[in-house]
């Protein structure tokens, strides 16, 4: 979920798996609270991890104004921000994880990563990929257009970003600029892979991480990397973020390998769940107030991938790489 404009006639605008929906909000105790949902209502603080500073000081008077505002909305979410992990209150919760670097210095994480991975930053370089972080501009914007619209595919899903327009990149890349960092890869002066990094306190989060297929050979992705964490160790950066390191408790995905070999590792924070109607309280009894997708086996979720994949590839076959590696990846929207 990412946000662009400030609300508007009671509506924010916010992105969700690439799309902009307008949705139910209010300023909340200085925080703007979003709804969504049909069957039900879910709050959550509009980008929560982009949030600096406590993103829910009060809970009680939060709920007190929460309940008070116009927003219709059966139940809240919050969590604690990393490294404060342990349970600061008594609302139910539940574990959720993100996938971090730890930092001190580069070099700690440089002869902490598995020589597979030092050799494929090294071949980067040696392949003539030069990594350098880049200022947002018109000419930036154009070399990210073209690594969106490489392929409609990516992961074996269709690409979020894929055959959107100059406009709409600019608009959505820029951002919380004056807290964010690009780093760029570069091939012969052609950009081919990019990140965007937005810092938040003493931690720096990657909102998007993608490269051209077309260069995968060259490691790209994985010398963007090594230089985000030179660049938040140069910072003073305690902790380099980057989406969830388990997705849907599937601990054996290739996207949460590539991450386990470029250093991050799993740092668990509470989450919390308040019920503010019978419906959330009933959804929260029965153990769906995260819909019904996590209910879903691992097994049959790992065999719909697998379809959906085979699909792309009969329907898209000239679209490259459809699948996680280490050379390709993408962070998940927030």
């Amino acid at each position: 979920m990412n946000v662009t404009d400030p609300l508007k006639n009671g509506l924010a605008e916010i992105r969700v798996a690439g799309k902009t929906l307008y949705v139910p909000a209010a300023e909340i105790c200085d925080r703007t609270v979003v709804v969504t949902g049909n069957w039900l209502r879910r709050a959550a603080i509009r980008d929560e991890n982009l949030v600096e500073g406590e993103i829910v000081e009060r809970p009680e008077s939060f709920l007190e104004q929460l309940k008070r505002s116009r927003l219709h909305a059966d139940i809240l979410s919050f969590c604690q921000k990393i490294p404060d992990t342990t349970p600061r209150y008594q609302f139910h919760l539940e574990w959720d994880n993100w996938a971090v670097v730890p930092i001190t210095n580069y070099k700690a994480w440089w002869e902490e990563v598995p020589q597979e991975t030092r050799k494929n930053v090294r071949r980067a370089g040696k392949r003539g990929v030069v990594v350098r972080t880049a200022t947002f501009s018109d000419e930036f914007v154009k070399g990210i257009l073209g690594i969106y619209n490489e392929t409609p595919i990516r992961q074996g899903r269709r690409f979020w970003h894929f055959g959107k327009d100059f406009e709409t990149v600019k608009r959505e890349s820029s951002t919380y600029l004056d807290r964010s960092e690009f780093i760029g890869s570069y091939f012969n002066d052609e950009l081919i892979g990019f990140i965007k990094i937005i810092y938040v306190d003493h931690m720096a989060t990657l909102i998007h991480i993608v490269s051209k297929n077309a260069h995968q050979d060259k490691r790209p992705i994985n010398a963007m990397l090594a230089k985000a964490v030179e660049v938040c160790a140069e910072r003073g950066i305690s902790f380099l973020i980057y989406g969830k390191y388990i997705y849907e408790g599937n601990e054996n995905s290739p996207l949460t390998e590539f991450k386990r070999r470029n250093g991050f590792v799993s740092i668990r924070y509470p989450r919390y769940f308040i019920p503010l109607t019978v419906k959330g309280s009933l959804a929260l009894n029965w153990g769906v107030h995260n819909g019904f997708k996590p209910l879903v086996p691992q097994s049959a979720a790992n065999l719909f991938r697998r379809g959906r994949s085979w699909f792309y590839q009969r329907r898209y076959p000239d679209a490259g790489a459809l699948s996680v590696n280490s050379n390709s990846a993408e962070a998940k929207a927030i």
